[in-house]
């Protein structure tokens, strides 16, 4: 696996700050960020998406993104757009 950098937050400091990454083989968004805390999982939970169990995965996470690392993510998302056409067959 190899993981274009895209960004980090800047109002983070040096260690342990959200970032952002795309997935070069994949074309995935990769992201570091903060752990949601007992309240929002709970919430997400409650507010479960139609069809989807009432629980949240063990193979999967809730994390929270603060808004400056939105930036980022649109351009992670662009960059694993072009990443993903680059991909496709002819």
């Amino acid at each position: 696996m190899a993981l274009q950098f895209i960004g980090i937050d800047p109002n983070t400091g040096q260690s342990g700050s959200p970032t952002a990454w795309v997935d070069t083989e994949t074309a995935d968004i990769v992201l570091q960020s903060y752990t949601a805390d007992e309240a929002t999982r709970a919430e997400c939970i409650e507010n479960t998406a139609p069809g989807h169990a009432e629980e949240i995965p063990a193979h999967e996470t809730v994390i929270r993104v603060p808004v400056h690392l939105v930036p980022m993510l649109r351009e992670a998302c662009d960059a694993a757009e072009r990443r993903a056409e680059l991909q496709r067959p002819a």
